[in-house]
């Protein structure tokens, strides 16, 4: 399978088929779950159908998110990359990993990384990241790449406002250069 993105310590490349095992285990983890606004997942059919949709958001958008390994061992730790977000017409930096590599700058260092592929790469404009207000760790990783605050606003009708950050180019430029 094609790398897409190398980091000093990660190899970012599409989700398959051969990842529903891996892609299970991350997603029926109420750990994992708690701050997405999603349900445990409780079948690999349902992982099946989600990499199905992902693998038609490749070929649609030519971007998605992206089974991020860690070079060392060749270990499956989660995944991280963008996501089209029709229903607010942006494109959405996000990342979801096993527990066992949180607290490790996995997200952060994925995160600099698709940012600039984001930009550099496939030119996009503006790149936002949406986190529940409790997610202290998720808004610590936007703020370390140098996204900004945007808003409080719910992401799902009948929902608790979230915290919204976004950025540019010239942002993430000016942030890497302190």
């Amino acid at each position: 399978m094609k790398v897409l993105i190398e980091t000093e310590r990660l190899l970012l490349r599409e989700i398959t088929l051969d990842d529903i095992e891996v892609l299970y285990n991350l997603h029926s983890n109420p750990a994992v779950q708690k701050y997405t606004g999603e349900p445990v997942v409780k079948s690999r059919e349902e992982i099946k159908k989600a990499i199905e949709t992902r693998i038609i958001d490749y070929k649609k958008y030519g971007y998605g998110r992206w089974a991020t390994i860690l070079k060392k061992g060749n270990k499956f730790v989660g995944w991280s990359g963008f996501a089209y977000l029709p229903e607010f017409d942006e494109i959405d930096l996000g990342y979801r990993f096993l527990p066992e590599y949180w607290g490790l700058g996995i997200a952060t260092e994925a995160s600099r990384a698709i940012l600039e592929y984001g930009f550099d790469s496939l030119k996009l404009k503006k790149i936002i990241a949406i986190a529940f207000k409790d997610n202290k760790a998720s808004i610590r990783v936007m703020e370390k790449v140098g996204m900004e605050f945007d808003k409080f606003a719910p992401y799902e009708p009948n929902s608790e406002d979230a915290i919204w950050y976004w950025c540019n180019k010239e942002l993430i430029t000016k942030s890497r250069s302190y």
